[in-house]
């Protein structure tokens, strides 16, 4: 079966991000971050509603009470896109305004991470990641980052994917995670990107236990084995794609969001769908289901 792209919801987001499946729902969730737009794509009807959060959203994950948890500029929020409620969390940052959350995912054991950055120039390794626990308490785990990205944990949950997507960094890691306690390792290099077009983004994990890359400024999604090989590479007809999610009925069905603004100039012709969300087709490979956050 040969891959197949195709623009499945042209919104022309200016950052689109933060792609995740609700299956419980067969909707997939995503996000504007500058605009503050929280999107809905139906799977069954390839219905779009949108809904403003208020501030720009980094992240979100489906929250096992209903409704959704948002890692925001103003840190972490419960939110219900039905009537708009927002209930607030914590600020683990409050003392650096200029910072906002960005990535983030959930563990197996329903805990959700989210890491930060510095939204303002100059650029400064001021991101960090923390962790939000199931009863709310939230703790940071590691600092000295540009911008933060590409969280996602492997199918059995012991290990958990990250990288930084400054052009001075490019890195994907690993760390060993304890799914216990929620602690993962001391992280190890997983994957230099300078091996490859485009810089480290999103990513999400496939049921085979590959990471897959957004490669954003490179025009294509890599899959990356377990042992740090690139396995496949997918052309993209956008020059930033953010975030790679399996989603579908039978999570067969790679979507990934993509950047609409600050293309390089004079691509803007061969990319007219650029910041819209994509769907891939015929790759033959599954995701996982996306745990819900238990708290």
């Amino acid at each position: 079966m040969a891959v197949e792209i195709q623009c499945v919801a042209p919104v022309q987001n200016r950052t689109g991000e933060g792609a995740v499946w609700d299956d419980r729902l067969g909707v997939l969730w995503w996000v504007d971050i500058p605009a503050g737009i929280i999107h809905q794509l139906k799977y069954a009807t390839g219905k779009v509603t949108s809904v403003e959060f208020g501030e720009p959203v980094g992240c979100l994950a489906v929250r096992e009470r209903g409704g959704l948890v948002v890692a925001a500029r103003s840190g972490f929020w419960f939110f219900d896109p039905e009537t708009g409620g927002r209930e607030h969390i914590a600020d683990p940052e409050v003392n650096l305004p200029d910072n906002r959350f960005n990535d983030g995912a959930t563990d197996s054991e329903g805990r959700f991470w989210a890491g930060t950055m510095k939204d303002a120039p100059p650029k400064e390794k001021l991101g960090a990641f923390y962790r939000l626990d199931c009863d709310l308490t939230v703790t940071r785990w590691k600092g000295g980052f540009f911008t933060t990205n590409g969280m996602a944990f492997s199918p059995d949950g012991r290990r958990m994917y990250f990288s930084d997507s400054n052009s001075s960094v490019r890195t994907i890691w690993v760390s060993d995670y304890d799914r216990s306690t929620g602690n993962p390792s001391e992280p190890k290099v997983h994957f230099n990107t300078r091996s490859v077009a485009g810089r480290p983004d999103g990513g999400t994990v496939d049921a085979e236990g590959c990471y897959w890359q957004a490669g954003i400024g490179g025009w294509q999604l890599y899959r990356i084995s377990p042992d740090g090989e690139v396995l496949q590479t997918v052309d993209m007809p956008v020059e930033k794609p953010t975030k790679p999610m399996f989603g579908g009925p039978d999570l067969d069905i790679l979507f990934v969001t993509s950047i609409g603004g600050d293309l390089t100039p004079g691509t803007e012709e061969r990319q007219p769908d650029a910041g819209g969300l994509f769907a891939v087709t015929g790759l033959g490979i599954r995701g996982l289901p996306q745990t819900m956050f238990g708290g």
